[in-house]
């Protein structure tokens, strides 16, 4: 009961489901347990034109219709068993320099992301490992949006064909949420593309 996995259900645990976004045509992961609702979009974009490698990424929205404030803490993510690092984000009118930027797993800079550019992922909150350890609340009758970035630690992630390019793998995301683990587990070829 301390843990709940998308797509398997119990009779006392959380409830599975997958909608799609109205807007933009990308499924979103629903898990429901009482009067909670946490729902994850999975994307990914290229790290850069002259890099190889991606960016995965989540979105994920905790939508608390109880009488009281939950407490939301960044869980894990791992493709394939390798864990992805939890990176340090770059806020607007901080520069590093490109010898800083290259090759640097461990820096996202979220200016530089068309994932954000877009608006698929928020700003307004996000993982990072500069908080790592900080706890997000979300108060009663509220809802929260929190962003994830992460690079993917394989030297080749992705699969291209035809109908366009892929993280392999599967990938799996965990948030805590008033103690009790949401983990939401993506094969690589749902992942939706929100580069350029």
């Amino acid at each position: 009961m301390s843990t709940f996995v998308w797509g398997e259900d119990t009779p006392s645990g959380a409830s599975s489901s997958t909608i799609r976004d109205p807007l933009t045509g990308y499924p979103i992961h629903k898990l429901t347990y009482g009067p909670l609702e946490v729902s994850s979009r999975l994307g990914f974009e290229g790290v850069s034109p002259d890099e190889v490698g991606a960016y995965l990424n989540y979105s994920t929205t905790i939508v608390n219709t109880s009488d009281s404030t939950v407490s939301v803490r960044y869980g894990g993510t791992s493709v394939d068993g390798h864990a992805v690092s939890l990176p340090r984000v770059i806020l607007r009118g901080k520069k590093l320099d490109k010898r800083e930027r290259q090759g640097n797993a461990d820096v996202v800079e979220p200016t530089k992301m068309q994932c954000f550019a877009s608006g698929f992922l928020s700003r307004d909150h996000w993982f990072s490992a500069d908080g790592a350890s900080q706890t997000l609340s979300v108060s009663p009758k509220t809802a929260l949006t929190v962003s994830f970035v992460g690079r993917d630690p394989r030297s080749y992630p992705l699969r291209c064909s035809a109908g366009g390019c892929h993280p392999v793998g599967m990938i799996r995301y965990f948030l805590t949420v008033n103690g009790q683990d949401y983990v939401f587990v993506w094969p690589g070829e749902s992942a939706s593309y929100c580069g350029k």
